[in-house]
């Protein structure tokens, strides 16, 4: 048996054909609709983009324990696992947080791996002169530091489609799966950081929607800053359009694939995963980007198509409650014949693919130190911390940041051993009282997390009209979300923040 999993990371379900968007111009992933199963109630676990791919590894949610940081070493890693199983795993991604601080262990989990270089601020063009500033810009494009400096060298190399790290990453995809053909047990994650901002991509693509380009004369942006929107009406629907012509790309590589599988009769024995790991915000709730902000349905309500050549099952929709992020290791696993570790807490779609099967009720997401929010697929409750979101501390034996070891004031600011949690294989772990700038969340730094809010999401999907006075509704909801937090045998820490005691 073989696999192929596609990840994009920031790709809105409601851009795409099979979602119901209707400009955006993306056919094959209409075309993957028509060929496998297509999940209508697909939902983030950890926010954002590591903790959500620790997720996926250890098949179990990580936000209510710490931040984003590496593997834990008491972590079970479905592909270390699969590859002590005899199962050849490889990696081939453009995603630069791999090879920072704060994501330095997920690659080698794979028994190989592939870095395409130069995505947003990678340092990677090693020009020592910085170019020159765009004096007609907005947005992260206005910024001249040293990281958006950066993003202008790499993007000097890169002036047509095959310069493109996405064209990189899927042509390297491509060529592993006609290397592998006549191989067994493999699985190969082809993963890009696109549509990720900045919304860089070749004019083939842009071209796409010429007469928005031929038309507008506003200020160079394609790179949404993440805070509330404050410019133009045209400037917001100019960087919309520089997304749509990179999911237009995304589409394009995707519908490669399509046709590599369909060339070398691959469906039979290749289950085919398509998902990311989060939305976007492109002005909606007047915001860009996310996490500073409640993660409203455009961040959280997720892509996600599965083939399982198993079953067979083509041209069909699932309604079930999904979290890919922590669904797919036990689902791979179960594919490869293997079993989940004891502590991953998703659950195998198999029977979810094949029939529609419910594998859970509700669903909890979130990031450390925000709202913690949980979902019946209807309605979704984010809890807000209360008063100084204290207390709040970081469980770790990897004491890292994004892109950055924990600093000595962290760890000399009354850092302790805290017991084992129940996943930590007996071992004790660090407990790290959280930087200010997290303990903050709740105490005016980022505003709109401050609130606790319910949506019913059926009558109000653009979330514009929490509920008020819901006592029966918001009683259930709560009471699913302690439970949740029982599961994870989250600390006490959260239960206090919270306000659930």
């Amino acid at each position: 048996m073989k696999a192929i999993i596609i990840m994009y990371d920031s790709l809105n379900r409601h851009a795409l054909p099979p979602y119901g968007g209707d400009w955006v111009q993306a056919p094959n992933f209409q075309r993957l609709a028509n060929k496998a199963v297509t999940f209508d109630n697909s939902y983030v676990c950890s926010m954002p983009c590591m903790p959500a791919r620790r997720d996926l590894h250890t098949g179990r949610p990580n936000f209510l324990h710490r931040g984003w940081g590496p593997l834990e070493p008491y972590d079970d890693s479905v592909f270390e696992i699969l590859k002590g199983k005899g199962v050849h795993s490889h990696l081939i991604t453009d995603h630069y947080h791999y090879w920072e601080t704060g994501g330095a262990n997920y690659h080698t989990k794979y028994n190989t791996f592939e870095f395409i270089r130069g995505q947003e601020g990678d340092p990677w063009q090693a020009q020592v002169k910085n170019p020159p500033a765009d004096v007609n810009a907005v947005g992260q494009n206005a910024i001249h530091d040293a990281w958006h400096a950066q993003d202008l060298k790499n993007r000097a190399a890169m002036t047509v489609d095959a310069d493109f790290c996405q064209t990189k990453t899927f042509e390297a995809g491509k060529q592993f799966i006609r290397d592998n053909l006549n191989a067994d047990n493999w699985l190969l994650q082809i993963e890009t950081f696109d549509p990720h901002e900045p919304f860089f991509s070749p004019d083939n693509f842009k071209d796409l929607y010429k007469s928005h380009y031929d038309s507008y004369a506003g200020p160079e942006f394609d790179w949404p800053p993440y805070r509330p929107v404050k410019e133009s009406r045209e400037a917001v629907e100019h960087v919309i359009v520089e997304n749509a012509a990179l999911v237009s790309m995304c589409d394009q590589k995707l519908g490669e694939v399509l046709d590599l599988m369909d060339a070398e009769s691959m469906w039979e024995d290749t289950m085919l995963i398509v998902w990311t790991d989060h939305g976007f915000c492109l002005g909606e709730h007047d915001s860009w980007g996310k996490c500073w902000i409640p993660f409203y349905q455009e961040i959280a309500h997720t892509p996600f198509f599965v083939w399982d050549p198993r079953t067979g099952k083509s041209g069909e929709r699932r309604d079930a409650l999904v979290q890919p992020a922590i669904d797919l290791a036990p689902t791979l696993l179960d594919y490869f014949g293997e079993q989940a570790s004891p502590d991953m807490l998703g659950y195998n779609l198999a029977a979810t693919i094949d029939a529609d099967a419910a594998v859970r009720e509700t669903a909890i997401f979130g990031i450390y130190g925000g709202q913690v929010n949980v979902t019946d697929g209807r309605y979704v409750y984010m809890r807000a911390a209360q008063h100084s979101n204290q207390p709040l501390n970081q469980y770790t034996l990897t004491p890292a940041h994004a892109n950055a070891l924990f600093g000595p004031e962290e760890l000399q600011a009354g850092i302790e051993l805290h017991p084992p949690f129940s996943f930590t294989k007996n071992c004790q772990v660090l407990k790290v009282p959280a930087a200010e700038t997290i303990r903050a969340t709740a105490a005016g730094i980022r505003e709109p997390l401050q609130q606790t809010c319910l949506y019913d999401v059926k009558e109000d999907p653009k979330q514009l009209n929490p509920i008020r006075s819901q006592a029966e509704i918001e009683e259930r909801m709560v009471n699913a979300l302690k439970q949740h937090l029982y599961l994870n045998d989250a600390p006490q820490d959260q239960f206090v923040r919270l306000q659930l005691i």
